[in-house]
């Protein structure tokens, strides 16, 4: 789903969103409602592709974990009204790239098990935000080396930037304009988690919560 770069997004004023965040956005560039719907689109979309079998899931932490949990409960969902039950296990992992809404051109992966586990396995990698590309390439290369049986990767946004080296997700909700977004969990410095909607911050929110 693309959304143009002349889009002029929705007035903050059409939906409720946290008092402590008012004057910090500049509009809403996707309602919760439509974020939710889209996913559950994804989700039909990766269990008719992949099929019917066991799946590693991938968390990218921070960002991604509404998405990837919204994510997985469909992708239950599907199974549970199949004849195949699909077994999903999810582990979680971070990837620190950013300083204030600047990239810090250096990818440090932080948690998660042993990658090696992954060897064998269909891992599903479950992000918030493909910019550049460059990240996920990283983390695509660490993970190819333990051989998984595949790889596939499912993103909420693909922002469009000159800066990107090319990689284009699996699976995308939604091709974006190359805007600093925030809420559905995607953060600056830790704020605007808890924002529903995804909305564009303004500098005024940028200042306020600079690091």
């Amino acid at each position: 789903m693309q959304i143009m770069d002349d889009w002029p997004g929705y007035d903050l004023n059409l939906f409720t969103y946290p008092q402590h965040y008012y004057g910090d956005l500049d509009y809403v560039l996707i309602p919760h409602g439509i974020v939710v719907d889209r996913i559950e689109r994804l989700a039909k979309d990766i269990m008719k592709d992949i099929g019917y079998c066991d799946i590693m899931v991938l968390c990218v932490l921070k960002g991604g974990y509404k998405f990837c949990a919204d994510l997985v409960e469909h992708l239950k969902n599907i199974s549970r009204n199949s004849d195949r039950f699909v077994s999903m296990k999810v582990d979680f992992i971070r990837l620190k790239s950013y300083r204030n809404d600047q990239s810090m051109g250096e990818m440090q992966i932080i948690g998660g098990d042993d990658l090696s586990a992954l060897a064998g396995k269909n891992v599903l990698i479950v992000e918030d935000v493909v910019g550049t590309g460059r990240t996920m390439k990283a983390l695509l290369g660490s993970i190819e080396k333990y051989k998984p049986n595949m790889i596939k990767v499912a993103s909420l946004l693909v922002k469009r930037t000159p800066r990107s080296d090319g990689f284009r997700p699996d699976y995308a909700g939604f091709e974006i304009p190359n805007l600093f977004v925030v809420g559905y969990a995607l953060d600056y410095n830790e704020y605007f988690r808890d924002l529903n909607h995804i909305c564009v911050i303004n500098e005024h929110g940028k200042e306020k919560y600079r690091v």
